[in-house]
């Protein structure tokens, strides 16, 4: 179902889909605008004057804007309303009976206070997708705990695996917690929209940063299962493969992946050691974890002989996995990078070109595409509230008593 007006509908894979989105600062918007990527028109529904808290996260900024707003807010219209407004929350409630999605993440409780909670909404549509993301789920003892990424992190486990093996445990550099549970949203409204489609009901899709974080935990809880071992921290090391990790080169560091005997014997071979392949200690997987540290001081010797580019030329001629540790800037002009069209730009309306990361979703017939900047607060609350059959005077009158912006 479409709301007309100036919808940014374009033909795109989710593009009958109209998403409500009550989200704020990462985990939501990142989740969000995967499905505007993906076509789906997504009204941001924000506070008027205010925002987005993530339109005041500064700096840096680019002109006025904030650049962690723009990051996670491409592709979207902005709907500014007072939900503590009666009438702003009315206009609320009627969007909410036209979309085929609405996404929150207020502290579970909040968004039935106000109204707007799953169960009023789907007896009022039975068709909507009601995705919610909290800090510890909408169940369980902590569920009234308000979360945060780096807490979701820490208790997790995720931390306590990160990080130089003699030294602290360190969050991950970027907020892992929240864009995994943005991403399991996404697949969970997915998957929910899947199922209406056999039985014409949406259902409530509800995610933790906690629960995503777990998740991650994957073959690092596996061992654990299997060994009772405590997993420890390895820096860029890996705990079951070796060697796997980053070596520190003449000018640097280089990351080489040994990923099984037959690399291993290529990898030795190549830094002209052809002799510890034939080592027992080293000569299967399970005998160079059990050795690692023996065998790790002797690579580090050899890998600080040569430069990064030298040892990606040897090692990618031998056919070994190798790559070089880029700074953020390096991986954003990286031609691979490039060429899969992950740095897009898009006009803003009063910054000028804008440059973000694009999707990583390729779709043969219907592509992700980046298409409008973030928008400005209460861009779009005309065409919206317009789009809903409100008149101008309707809209006049809403704007006058602050009810939106």
């Amino acid at each position: 179902m479409t709301i007309h007006g100036d919808q940014l509908d374009d033909g795109g894979a989710l593009a009958d889909l109209v998403v409500l989105d009550l989200t704020r600062i990462l985990s939501g918007p990142f989740a969000t605008m995967t499905l505007a990527d993906l076509g789906a028109d997504v009204i941001k529904v924000e506070q008027p004057g205010h925002g987005d808290d993530t339109r005041q996260w500064g700096p840096p900024f680019q002109g006025e804007e904030a650049a962690y707003f723009l990051s996670v807010n491409r592709n979207k219209r902005s709907l500014a309303v007072d939900l503590k407004s009666p009438d702003g929350l009315a206009a609320v409630k009627e969007l909410a009976l036209k979309a085929d999605v609405l996404v929150e993440n207020f502290r579970p409780g909040t968004a039935a206070r106000l109204g707007l909670g799953y169960d009023e909404l789907s007896g009022l549509n039975p068709g909507l997708v009601y995705a919610s993301i909290s800090g510890y789920g909408q169940t369980g003892p902590d569920a009234h705990r308000p979360g945060y990424d780096a807490i979701a992190q820490a208790r997790s486990g995720i931390m306590s695996v990160t990080g130089e093996a003699a030294g602290p445990p360190v969050r991950v550099g970027v907020s892992s917690a929240d864009l995994t549970a943005g991403m399991w949203a996404a697949i969970g409204i997915l998957a929910a929209l899947h199922e209406k489609g056999r039985t014409g009901r949406g259902q409530w899709v509800d995610i933790s940063l906690l629960d995503g974080s777990v998740s991650w935990l994957t073959y690092v809880s596996s061992g654990y299962f299997a060994s009772g071992r405590t997993p420890r921290r390895h820096g860029s090391a890996h705990p079951t493969i070796v060697p796997y990790q980053a070596f520190e080169t003449a000018d640097g560091f280089a990351m080489v992946a040994v990923g099984n005997d037959g690399l291993w014997r290529r990898f030795a071979h190549a830094i002209g050691r052809s002799d510890l392949a034939a080592d027992p200690r080293f000569a299967g997987n399970p005998d160079r974890v059990a050795h690692r540290d023996a065998l790790i001081p002797l690579l580090e010797g050899i890998m600080r002989t040569r430069t990064t580019d030298e040892w990606i030329r040897e090692l990618d001629a031998a056919g070994v996995p190798v790559g070089p540790i880029q700074t953020v800037d390096q991986a954003l002009a990286d031609p691979q990078v490039i060429a899969r069209g992950m740095v897009a730009k898009v006009q803003h309306p009063t910054e000028g070109e804008l440059s973000m990361v694009g999707c990583p979703v390729r779709l043969s017939r219907t592509p992700a595409t980046v298409r409008t900047a973030p928008p400005l607060l209460g861009q779009h609350t005309d065409g919206i509230l317009a789009g809903l059959g409100f008149s101008g005077s309707r809209i006049a009158s809403l704007r006058q008593e602050g009810a939106v912006q």
